[in-house]
């Protein structure tokens, strides 16, 4: 009867901990995906991005875009608003503006190559009012989530590098 007791006590206590396991690690997870790239990106698991100009393509998921979404805000919001660019307005983030750059940075590795090394929109010249994110400060795993949230966002998000904010 004793061991019993013991083992029912057991087995309610492992019970209790996977219990408390599965809910408290669930919010952590949910945390780390930012509701803007669910309703605005319209990627709620993972999304195929272009990688090149030969058709590559390479799947972030919703962490990834979420991680990009915070590298932007932390780095590039205040010349990039909603994906406008204040000292040039003329030439934003838009898909449009980005397919349009000599290069064309609508794909992960043009947007981290231009990052890396940044020049004008015709390629013709470097230029020093976008900071270059050299390796060592923002390592290339990183630096493609930041690439892969801006090429998502000119994809998808409404009203991204335009001055309509009612789109």
């Amino acid at each position: 009867m004793f061991r019993h007791g013991i083992f029912v006590r057991s087995l309610l206590g492992l019970l209790v901990t996977g219990l408390c396991l599965v809910m408290f690690a669930q919010p952590v997870h949910a945390a780390k995906v930012d509701p803007y790239v669910i309703r605005y990106l319209k990627v709620t698991d993972s999304v195929e991005l272009p990688l090149d100009t030969q058709g590559k393509t390479r799947a972030f998921s919703t962490a990834d875009l979420s991680e990009g979404k915070r590298l932007f805000a932390q780095n590039c919001i205040n010349c990039h608003v909603g994906g406008t660019t204040l000292p040039n307005p003329i030439v934003s983030l838009s898909l449009t503006s980005l397919q349009g750059a000599t290069p064309p940075r609508d794909n992960i590795n043009a947007l981290v190559a231009y990052m890396r090394e940044p020049f004008s929109y015709d390629g013709s010249e470097p230029i020093y009012w976008c900071r270059t994110v050299p390796e060592s400060w923002m390592p290339q795993e990183t630096i493609e989530k930041l690439a892969a949230f801006v090429v998502r966002a000119a994809q998808k998000a409404p009203a991204w590098g335009t001055n309509d904010i009612d789109q």
